[in-house]
């Protein structure tokens, strides 16, 4: 469904970050005082605030505006850096003397977070820079189809600026979404849609959100506080969409495993103003939103959710075909996952009927890397390979039945006799096979090495096979059974 939308423009405008992450290994603690000694390994930068927002609207194909301050300081070159590769993003950075552009520094062992280092020195702003803000963003209104106001409380929106640019989106009939983080909502009136999360709408209400009763009636009141309909992000437990007009709609949260919250609201937000502006209505945009958590949580860090993965998400929710997607999709979504720093791990087979073998080869294939792929023959292929009584299952059977497994991520057919053309497209990182083959036999091995992969091989079960089991299911029962009477 989401590969047929015309994405529109955002103009988003609130505060800017920097997310950094430093990675190591923690093995001593250090002789100078009781703290833990971290092993540098490697560092990332992203987008944070307002700008993973934006990061996160063009990865689904919006065109952004981006408005916010930054300092006149390395972290500000920093930010358009890792702005660079998303073109669709127009930045618009007001340069302030007196801001620091802020950056949030997190220590990591392994996946486990440390400490996390904050730099901000923000105060009152100069008295050009809110002028220049409400100037850059009723340009940008001229042609955005929705006004992101991303509120970290940082100071950047501040009651004047939301009161200008909110009225200035309403006027001109574009909807206006906000994520806060003011003690109350009256600052964001005129705004269509605030998307606060548990702890923002406590703060803003003082009412419980442990039952659903509960939850309505404090949306109800968080409404009152600024005349719009009211998005709760609760975690594990979901969202709830409160309308002034219409029902109230609940929406359980996918099942994923859960890498890192950080960064989901901006994904959830970046979603629903981004479907909104494919002239897609609200229900549909908070659905696909929840959709979109789900894959955000999936990734450690502050992360991008791509077209391809939102839409591979959506399809597995509205199908019983498990992670099966077509070949250019595939490529698309790996190409994220790279993106992110993932190891792509990709193995291949007819896998009829799955057995314990096929059990512990994917398991030991999930084990190299971060991403698996598994590669299944088509039907066509199969019988090229098997005979004509193979296979017994079809090959959507075969992917529902893979794609259902944990360790699988993404399923993909291939009709040729070998899989070489499917993994010059994908370029994993690590090729598998069982540990009966030989590092040159496995196919596409060469391939992945040229550009810096490796070729894994891994123990099987021994004695287990899909022919032998198809073998002895086609085994005459014993005579004994023969004359058994049946019964009417």
């Amino acid at each position: 469904m989401i590969e047929n939308f015309k994405f529109g423009r955002l103009c988003i405008i609130g505060d800017l970050l920097v997310d950094q992450y430093v990675f190591g290994s923690v093995n001593r603690i250090s002789p100078e005082a009781p703290v833990p000694v971290l092993l540098h390994s490697h560092r990332i930068t992203v987008p944070g605030g307002a700008a993973n927002v934006a990061a996160n609207a063009a990865a689904l194909g919006c065109k952004v505006n981006l408005i916010g301050v930054v300092g006149a300081d390395r972290a500000a070159d920093t930010l358009r850096e890792v702005m660079a590769p998303w073109p669709d993003v127009e930045l618009s950075f007001v340069k302030d003397p007196a801001w620091t552009t802020i950056t949030k520094t997190r220590i990591l062992s392994g996946q486990q977070q440390i400490v996390r280092i904050d730099e901000e020195q923000v105060g009152t702003l100069s008295p050009t820079t809110p002028e220049q803000l409400i100037a850059a963003t009723l340009e940008a209104l001229g042609n955005a189809d929705v006004l992101v106001c991303s509120d970290y409380a940082k100071g950047v929106l501040s009651d004047e600026v939301l009161a200008v640019v909110i009225r200035a989106a309403r006027e001109k009939g574009i909807p206006v979404i906000v994520d806060p983080k003011r003690t109350t909502f009256e600052a964001y009136r005129g705004a269509t849609l605030v998307t606060p999360n548990r702890s923002e709408m406590t703060r803003a209400t003082g009412l419980p959100l442990k039952t659903e009763k509960q939850i309505e009636a404090a949306a109800q009141a968080a409404s009152q506080q600024f005349g719009g309909d009211v998005l709760l992000t609760r975690s594990e437990d979901g969202m709830t969409l409160w309308q002034q007009e219409g029902d109230c709609l609940h929406v359980t949260a996918r099942r994923s495993e859960v890498s890192d919250v950080s960064g989901a609201g901006d994904t959830v937000l970046a979603t629903v103003a981004s479907v909104l502006s494919a002239g897609q209505k609200l229900e549909t945009a908070v659905v696909i939103a929840a959709a979109a958590a789900a894959v955000s949580v999936s990734k450690l860090g502050t992360a991008t959710v791509s077209r391809a993965e939102l839409s591979a998400e959506l399809q597995s929710e509205m199908n019983d075909a498990g992670a099966l997607v077509p070949l250019e999709q595939a490529k698309d979504i790996v190409a994220n996952w790279h993106r992110h720093g993932a190891q792509v791990v990709f193995t291949n087979g007819c896998f009829d009927l799955i057995h314990p073998g096929h059990i512990q080869l994917i398991r030991a294939a999930a084990n190299e890397g971060d991403k698996l792929i598994v590669a299944l023959n088509t039907d066509r292929s199969v019988k090229r390979l098997k005979g004509d009584s193979r296979p017994i299952q079809d090959e959507i059977a075969r992917a529902t039945v893979m794609g259902a497994l944990r360790d699988v991520d993404l399923v993909v057919l291939f009709d040729e006799e070998t899989p070489l053309e499917t993994i010059m497209t994908l370029r994993p990182d690590v090729v598998v096979k069982g540990a009966d083959y030989t590092e040159d036999q496995v196919v596409g091995g060469d391939f992945v090495k040229q550009y810096g992969g490796r070729v894994a091989l891994v123990d099987i079960v021994q004695g287990r096979s899909t022919s032998s089991l198809v073998k002895k299911a086609r085994t005459p029962a014993d005579s004994s059974c023969e004359n058994t009477p049946v019964s009417q």
